[in-house]
């Protein structure tokens, strides 16, 4: 009996192979990506990519792993989360009042090391922030914010 449920649960993890998710991946940079319409540096952008992009940009790097699933619906539904609470491939539609809160909240999560989180972390050590870049980001977004406002 255990013999036929494991055979079981082996062509199940079979069959779920061939139902891939949607990969987030772009060509090139949006024509709406933040960088287009706000003064984004090179320093910025390098953090950005380093520990943003992945989970809020139209363009993901995914590992090995992030191709076999259900590894792999876990990483989309976590990609469309972070879409949906911060785009910056699609910053320029957002309206000022929407942009100038999406800032403040990179500002607060970051400050507060609550981004990149923890679980992302754990698989992607590359993306952990020094002291120094979250400074770096937390004074662009509140310089960003200024400007906006004017």
């Amino acid at each position: 009996m255990r013999k036929k449920i494991l055979i079981g649960i082996l062509l199940l993890l079979a069959a779920i192979q061939f139902f891939q998710p949607n990969k987030n991946i772009a060509t090139g940079i949006a024509k709406d990506d933040i960088r287009n319409k706000y003064l984004v540096t090179g320093e910025v952008i390098t953090i950005l990519e380093k520990a943003c992009y992945d989970c809020h940009s139209n363009n993901t790097n995914y590992p090995w792993y992030a191709y076999i699933q259900p590894v792999a619906w876990y990483t989309a539904h976590h990609i469309n989360e972070g879409k949906a609470e911060l785009n910056f491939s699609d910053f320029a539609n957002y309206p000022e009042k929407k942009a100038h809160h999406k800032l403040e909240e990179v500002e607060e999560t970051v400050a507060n090391g609550e981004m990149p989180n923890n679980a992302y972390l754990q698989l992607h050590t590359n993306a952990k922030l020094t002291d120094t870049e979250k400074q770096i980001l937390v004074g662009w977004s509140r310089s960003l914010r200024e400007e906006i406002l004017k």
